[in-house]
């Protein structure tokens, strides 16, 4: 009997240990990945639940995470695994609606908001192999190697999509620079 108590007092002590856990990867990540998920999905309540989403399946499998150090890397992967899934499910059309830009709670002259609108916009018609790279660079700020290995994929190939990115964009968004250029 004695020894009964003591697994259920051990049992309490690690619940309580992954609490303290769930809890610090939760304060320390939340917005991180609420950035990069309205980066993803474009839209605030999709956003919020790829992200709850997240952090319920890495509770879960909190177990699993043996080293806190990628923890990041982790979480991103569990949240580009769910977003992935939102495209599995049926999806209604409501392509004809605007979105709302995602705004800091400093009001920012207009000037700045429609940059950040455009910019926005043009980062979200890259295809996906090379938006992916650029926003976990971009907006979560992992290096190349870390991109690497969220993405499984080779460093070079990673290097390679974030400069194709970056010119894409430039390009868009930098059309009249080039003829200016041409026309001497």
């Amino acid at each position: 009997m004695f020894g009964k108590k003591k697994q259920q007092r051990q049992v309490l002590i690690d619940m309580a240990d992954k609490q303290k856990r769930y809890e610090a990867l939760v304060n320390v990540y939340h917005k991180e990945l609420y950035r990069f998920a309205y980066w993803l999905a474009g839209d605030p309540t999709v956003a919020e639940d790829l992200v709850q989403e997240t952090f319920l399946r890495a509770w879960r499998s909190l177990d699993s995470l043996l080293d806190q150090q990628a923890a990041k890397a982790w979480l991103i992967t569990i949240l580009r695994r769910e977003n992935a899934r939102r495209f599995e499910r049926k999806q209604f059309d409501y392509s004809d609606v605007e979105q709302d830009t995602l705004c800091d709670t400093e009001t920012l002259d207009m000037e700045q908001n429609a940059e950040r609108s455009q910019l926005q916009k043009r980062i979200m018609q890259l295809e996906e192999e090379y938006r992916e790279p650029l926003l976990l660079q971009v907006v979560m700020g992992f290096s190349g190697d870390e991109i690497a290995s969220i993405l499984s994929l080779n460093k070079n190939t990673v290097m390679t999509r974030l400069f194709r990115a970056r010119n894409q964009l430039k390009d868009t968004l930098q059309p009249n620079l080039q003829r200016g250029i041409n026309n001497g």
